[in-house]
């Protein structure tokens, strides 16, 4: 999975599964540009942990929830290199709410950030690889929650759904361009964002019910991605890669 000489653009990689693709992605050779939020903590070290790597690697914070600052992100990755040549799209906002209350206006909010946001950033990115011709990789990080109905998650399960069928139609449109767009589906992954939402215990607990034994882990998700951006995915593309130690299957096994 080499993917030497290559420029990488990673969303939402302060840490996590995007600091996991990164890290993944600058093991394999490619040179990074990480954005988070504006004004995030995380960022400044998940950038010194992809130059501790021997990469070069640009920390850019912006907002990729809005139109103004996805195209505000794009002009200043840009400015810092000549070409971006693999994009990982993963943006993520998810509350839980009971169906009955969720409110509208959070509802509206996940799909902009979750499947909006999306489409502003590979849209401005596929732009630029068809400008400079060359082809390309875009992998967008979707869930296996949106194949997974599950309860209290009525807005981010819609989002990822809709992720997928936007990921394909985009893929249909840029293989002309020789544009690889993929979409990886994680499942329980081990991120400080679980941990917020979930006790330890309760995560290792639950770890242990599924069928894998325990939680992925956010360089899972990036060895996929690295997969996916290198050369060995020439072939690949308009397809979802699920990885999710069998999370989606977690409740057809017999008793045992």
């Amino acid at each position: 999975m080499d993917v030497s000489g290559k420029i990488a653009l990673v969303t939402g990689a302060g840490r996590g599964i995007g600091l996991g693709c990164a890290l993944e992605l600058a093991r394999h050779g490619a040179d990074l540009i990480l954005n988070d939020r504006p004004g995030s903590t995380d960022l400044p070290a998940a950038a010194e942990q992809i130059r501790s790597l021997g990469r070069t690697c640009h920390a850019i914070e912006g907002d990729v929830f809005s139109r103004s600052g996805c195209e505000q992100l794009v002009a200043e990755a840009l400015q810092a290199v000549d070409r971006i040549d693999i994009f990982i799209s993963n943006p993520a906002f998810s509350r839980r709410f009971d169906f009955l209350e969720f409110p509208p206006e959070l509802f509206e909010q996940t799909i902009q950030a979750t499947l909006t946001g999306g489409f502003h950033m590979s849209q401005l990115v596929a732009r630029h690889m068809v400008q400079r011709g060359g082809g390309g990789k875009i992998v967008f990080i979707s869930s296996v929650q949106a194949e997974m109905p599950i309860a209290q998650c009525v807005a981010y399960g819609a989002a990822k759904a809709g992720l997928n069928h936007m990921m394909r139609s985009i893929a249909v449109e840029l293989a002309q361009h020789r544009i690889n767009v993929n979409a990886i589906e994680p499942g329980w992954i081990d991120t400080p964002g679980e941990h917020q939402t979930f006790s330890d215990e309760e995560i290792r607990k639950e770890g242990e019910r599924l069928p894998w034994g325990r939680l992925g882990q956010p360089t899972e998700i990036g060895r996929a991605a690295t997969f996916l951006a290198s050369d060995d995915a020439d072939y690949v593309t308009g397809s979802v890669l699920a990885v999710d130690g069998c999370f989606r299957y977690k409740d057809c096994r017999s008793e045992f």
